[in-house]
């Protein structure tokens, strides 16, 4: 795949060979806009640019692995970077694949008969995802608007799904309820038994020749979904033909496990034979009412006690939902455990503790549902979508940051997988959500949320207003993005390495540069911190930007005020000044560094400030003494001055005295 860096900053091309064509504009693929694009070095014209939405990162891993592989029946990623927006001043980031080679199979509302459907769908479908699953990805957009056909006949074309978090965009319909209940950037990367689900719906809904369901919204498919089955909701009283109709059967298994392999899809007459007859939920005998509604099966009870996590803590304190699972749903062994989980609780309560009521309640879900995601406080996402929810909620939804900060600070993925072990890798999950909370402990500057928003997410670009229309997802873009912005912000109000740019680069950047990013933390606007920030722009400037940025020395030498006072010496700081601003026009920041902390200069006027300091003492010390003495020495003056006169008064006696003698 060609590198991002490869990109090129001028001109609507990408990777440095594919050329986007801004007016003609094709139709927007998973809610991106997509343009026509051509390869001026093939002239192939048989290519589409997905534009990339800033806060939506893509998938790093299908990007890496995907545009070396040939896959029939899939349009895979050919290249990826940044590129100017045609028309616009700014920049955005494209994915460039293979365009469709028809239209989507939305504009064809007939119902497909079951040869069409084995041959042009199931089979092309299956192998795609065969090799997806060897590749150990997944594709997570399989949908009647995302998978296109060039004509009546033709095997089918899976779309893309790679320029956003997997599952964003997929509606209720196509996604299992485990997913669908979940945010729509938090689901994860999923399995692809997930896949087959989503394939299991899309051949439902072309041999019914309509979309199910198409009167209710994703909430009331969802809880339909939960209530009867997904089977039983789409297919309701329909009738399917009978291969296609036992293949979804399986293929729309609640459990994951029970969903027959892609490999097995390829022969549809041995997955027709190996299909687990699928369990219609357990229903009890009378409801329980939670988040204003009747609850009579177990998966409903978790998914309104996941809406509304209030209510729900209310009916575990009550013993209300334990007393529904034995009562009513007639599952003690299910109920036994709730209501020790329940009685640890209590026991190990704190007062006002709120996170370890949210905890009773997220373990108590994941025991009564372990499909079920991980749900804290009316918010659910797998682990593996921490990263990308928390990219997605940036800087515009801060309760739920709050909500996904507390999941990291208190290790709920660990404690989530712990209930539900048998399903997920407890030890890998544990690992995972322990190295979070370590980079969320350090709380600098660089740290926190937002560092580990651009840790968990490679490809996600640098979201600092000074970034402008910037598209910075390397560092080797941030140093011209900043000199840029150097000429549109007040230089001595504004630092070039705000609280984004630090994270930015702490997640990017190896730990040499922690002693730098650590000063910057709680000490803005001192000589420490102008001095971290230059040192950090620096390197920066030395390892990938070998080019002057004069506007940004200048931004830099402007906020070095508290800097050049540290020097003591008059002089010496008029003369580091005057250094510095000949080194501004020349636009290289090492220098600039070298001359404000200069280690010899730096030694020599500390040397020169402490005798400063010593005269200045032993001057002081002379005043005092000198101050002090000033009593005693009037009273000795009066002293001696009363001597004086009497002598000379005597004298002058005694000579009158013997002039009148000798008279």
């Amino acid at each position: 795949m060609a590198n991002p860096a490869a990109s090129q900053s001028n001109g609507t091309v990408v990777a440095g060979q594919y050329v986007i064509d801004g007016s003609r504009p094709l139709p927007p693929v998973g809610g991106s806009a997509a343009f026509a694009v051509t390869d001026q070095l093939t002239g192939r014209n048989d290519l589409m640019a997905v534009r990339v939405q800033r806060q939506f990162p893509p998938r790093p891993r299908p990007l890496q692995l995907l545009p070396s592989a040939s896959i029939d029946g899939l349009l895979a990623p050919v290249a990826y970077g940044s590129s100017p927006v045609p028309g616009a001043a700014e920049e955005a980031c494209y994915m460039i694949c293979l365009a469709p080679p028809g239209p989507s199979l939305l504009g064809r509302p007939r119902p497909w008969p079951e040869p069409e459907l084995l041959e042009c769908v199931l089979r092309p479908v299956a192998h795609v995802l065969e090799h997806l699953q060897l590749r150990g990805l997944t594709h997570r957009g399989i949908r009647l608007d995302n998978v296109f056909q060039s004509r009546p006949g033709q095997p089918v074309v899976l779309g893309t799904a790679w320029a956003a978090p997997p599952a964003m965009a997929q509606p209720a319909l196509f996604e299992p309820p485990y997913s669908a209940m979940c945010l729509p950037a938090g689901r994860g990367d999923g399995s692809i038994a997930d896949d087959v689900y989503s394939l299991g719906v899309l051949l439902l809904c072309l041999s019914l020749g309509h979309g199910a369901m198409p009167q209710l919204d994703d909430a009331a498919i969802l809880h339909r979904k939960l209530e009867q089955g997904t089977y039983a909701a789409l297919a309701g009283d329909e009738r399917l033909p009978p291969i296609v109709g036992d293949l979804v059967r399986g293929m729309l298994a609640e459990d994951p496990e029970h969903r027959p392999t892609p490999t097995l899809l390829l022969d549809p007459a041995s997955a027709r034979g190996r299909r687990l007859a699928a369990r219609p939920p357990r229903r009890a005998q009378r409801s329980i009412p939670i988040a204003g509604r009747e609850i009579w099966d177990a998966r409903s009870l978790a998914h309104a006690m996941a809406v509304e996590s209030e209510q729900a803590l209310h009916a575990l304190r009550a013993g209300t939902v334990v007393a529904w699972l034995r009562r009513g749903l007639g599952d003690a062994l299910l109920a036994a455990h709730l209501e020790e989980l329940v009685r640890h609780r209590t026991l190990d309560a704190l007062p006002d503790d709120s996170n370890g009521d949210a905890t009773l309640v997220m373990r108590a879900i994941a025991l009564i549902d372990p499909l079920a995601p991980l749900c804290w406080r009316g918010v659910a996402l797998w682990p593996d979508g921490i990263g990308t929810a928390l990219a997605a909620a940036q800087d515009s939804d801060p309760e739920t940051i709050a909500r996904l900060e507390a999941v990291i600070a208190y290790e709920e993925a660990g404690n989530w997988a712990a209930v539900r072990a048998e399903r997920c890798d407890f030890a890998v999950l544990r690992v995972e959500a322990r190295q979070q909370h370590a980079w969320l402990q350090n709380r600098g500057q660089s740290a926190g949320v937002t560092c580990l928003a651009y840790l968990l997410n490679p490809l996600m670009p640098c979201a600092s207003p000074l970034m402008g229309g910037h598209w910075v997802a390397r560092l080797a873009d941030l140093p011209p993005a900043l000199e840029d912005a150097a000429g549109k912000v007040d230089r001595k109000q504004a630092a070039p390495v705000d609280p984004h740019v630090a994270a930015f680069v702490s997640a990017r950047l190896e730990r040499r540069l922690d002693n730098e990013l650590t000063s910057l933390a709680g000490s803005e606007g001192s000589g420490v911190a102008c001095l971290a920030q230059l040192r950090l722009l620096s390197q920066l400037q030395s390892r990938f930007h070998s080019k002057p940025l004069p506007a940004l020395a200048a931004w830099l030498a402007a906020q070095a005020g508290p800097v050049l006072a540290t020097w003591h010496n008059r002089e010496r700081r008029a003369a580091v000044a005057a250094r510095l601003q000949v080194l501004v026009d020349e636009g290289y920041l090492a220098p600039m560094v070298v001359a404000l902390d200069d280690p010899v200069a730096r030694s020599a006027d500390a040397r020169e400030a402490e005798w400063a300091v010593a005269e200045l003492g032993r001057i002081e010390a002379e005043l005092g003494q000198i101050s002090s003495g000033a009593s005693g020495r009037a009273a000795m003056a009066r002293r001696l001055g009363q001597e004086i006169a009497a002598g000379f008064g005597l004298t002058a006696l005694a000579t009158v005295l013997a002039v009148a003698a000798l008279g």
